[in-house]
């Protein structure tokens, strides 16, 4: 069956269709926010309240990323999503304040809310977005989902650019904002659209999960397991690295060499990259005529030397530059300047390397998405792996940022985003060696409070 050919025929009550609808939300909400972010500061001169909010933000998003599974099982997706939803609107909107009067406690107290709804939206959508499909169709799904929601990404480039083309200004206007905010609303309330869980029906007949027992008491036991969990363990590199690059990547290139319009410009084709390099992956991830273990592991090779030539050409340009513009007005003392996407000479290089880098990120966090849920077929136990990968991955995100914030030189940050990459690929090794052709499957199937609310929503 060919890549489109998932989407005809697909009933609202489809694994597909749910995946596709999650992707929407997360192409309005951390679509937009990833955008913001992209920027380099949310947009601003001066990245210290950006880089600070978005150290509040990993800071909550560390502990509601490992209780987001547990939340999402007691309370369901629908009502979770759209409250997390919001967060993100509040977030955009706190720059608008920001703006008009330079202070930056509100977007430093939002970061901190959105990290709450962030970790509990994110345990969500792993659990739809790798529990709803068969095995041998999890890579294809994680693609579809991926590329839905980098077109966000792509969305949240553009339109920046296109309102700031003619601005000589250093920060966004207000109007880019706004736009963010309605558009976040807008992802919120389409988190009510989703199916409750236990309506969903694969192609085959199969219902996506056997209704379980949980409590509170019973999930708080199995997070606390997640930490003695040797799988969980040896993916902790993994987790700790996977949104540790994004500060380095956002900052000092692309905040930090290119003009405001640019910026704009290359996160169209840096969250654009994102797409492609899900799609190519997940031919080979859902390939049959190979084991799991020997897809895992050619997946992990082509990353493993994919992201060591890619920041070998970034050491080389960042041997050229050693910061961006600065609050008191001295700009970047990048060779010629702030690059302009029309100066053809300039640009091109640099954009190329930008663009491979989001490739990079695709590729990394397919395949760690494909490992954790190559682990299991239980919808409850991939919503705590989900939220354990995005804590941990949070805890990770905190120390970048604020590596940033403090102003640590941009070749040191450069040599620790390589070092932890790499360092991460042994365990990770380890872990796709040990993966069977088919995952476990649950068991237990006694009547749940979270099922039968959702249910009768």
């Amino acid at each position: 069956m060919g890549f489109l050919d998932r989407f005809r025929g697909a009933s609202y009550f489809s694994p597909m269709t749910q995946v596709v609808l999650v992707g929407f939300v997360c192409f309005l909400c951390p679509g937009m926010f990833n955008a913001l972010n992209g920027m380099g500061g949310g947009g601003q001169v001066d990245r210290t309240t950006g880089n600070n909010a978005n150290t509040a933000l990993y800071c909550t998003f560390i502990i509601f990323g490992v209780l987001g599974g547990a939340i999402v099982n007691l309370c369901g997706v629908r009502w979770t999503i759209f409250g997390s939803g919001l967060t993100y609107a509040l977030y955009s909107s706190s720059y608008i304040y920001l703006n008009h009067t330079g202070n930056g406690a509100f977007t430093i107290a939002a970061g901190a809310i959105l990290g709450i709804g962030a970790g509990i939206l994110w345990a969500a959508q792993g659990m739809i977005m790798v529990s709803y499909p068969r095995e041998e169709e999890k890579g294809r799904y994680i693609a579809v989902f991926w590329i839905i929601f980098n077109m966000g990404g792509m969305l949240g480039g553009i339109l920046p650019f296109a309102i700031n083309y003619h601005s000589t200004k250093d920060s966004l206007s207000d109007g880019v904002y706004i736009a963010f905010v309605v558009l976040e609303c807008i992802g919120a309330a389409l988190g009510l659209a989703l199916a409750p869980p236990a309506k969903v029906v694969r192609e085959d007949g199969s219902s996506v999960v056997l209704v379980k027992y949980t409590s509170v008491r019973i999930e708080a036991v199995e997070i606390l397991k997640l930490f003695m969990n040797p799988m969980m363990l040896a993916l902790l590199p993994m987790c700790f690295a996977s949104n540790f690059f994004y500060s380095y990547q956002f900052g000092p290139i692309n905040g930090s060499i290119f003009n405001i319009r640019t910026r704009g410009f290359n996160n169209i084709f840096y969250w654009g990259a994102q797409m492609i390099g899900a799609y190519a992956l997940s031919f080979l991830l859902d390939n049959q005529r190979m084991t799991r273990r020997t897809r895992g592991i050619i997946a992990l090779a082509i990353v493993a030397v994919f992201f060591n030539v890619v920041w070998g050409g970034t050491l080389k340009l960042q041997q050229k530059y050693t910061h961006g513009p600065l609050p008191n007005g001295e700009t970047t003392d990048y060779p010629g300047g702030l690059i302009d996407f029309l100066e053809s000479k300039r640009a091109a290089g640099p954009i190329i390397l930008y663009t491979l880098h989001g490739v990079g990120d695709a590729l990394y966090q397919n395949l760690a998405y494909w490992v954790i849920g190559s682990l299991t077929n239980d919808g409850q136990k991939l919503s705590r792996y989900a939220g354990f990968y995005k804590g941990i991955q949070s805890l990770g995100a905190t120390v970048a940022w604020q590596l940033d914030a403090k102003s640590v030189s941009y070749m040191n940050q450069l040599i620790g985003n390589w070092v932890l990459l790499v360092i991460s690929m042994f365990p990770m090794f380890y872990v796709v060696y040990t993966l069977k052709d088919h995952s476990e499957e649950p068991t237990d199937t006694k009547p749940t409070n979270y099922y039968d609310e959702e249910e009768k929503a």
